[in-house]
């Protein structure tokens, strides 16, 4: 992924977005990683496979009750 400073963004915005089309842009400042400019595409493809996931993660825990197959939370946590 390649990195650029918010200054160069700010100079070179056309280009930023031009590059993002292709693949993420990282932006730092000050030494640090503070955003990532995507496509619109790759974002909702990000979207779309979160949404998958949480699915997923009812369905499972909804199956999960359905056969009784459940811990009890508190005691979860004190096994930790």
């Amino acid at each position: 992924m390649r990195t650029l400073t918010a200054n160069d963004a700010k100079r070179n915005f056309g280009e930023l977005l031009m590059n993002a089309q292709r693949e993420p842009v990282k932006i730092s400042k000050n030494n640090k990683d503070v955003v990532v400019v995507m496509s619109i595409h790759d974002f909702e493809a990000l979207e779309a496979m979160k949404a998958d996931y949480l699915k997923h993660c009812f369905e499972s825990a909804q199956k999960d009750l359905t056969n009784g197959t459940v811990i009890d939370g508190e005691n979860f946590l004190n096994s930790l």
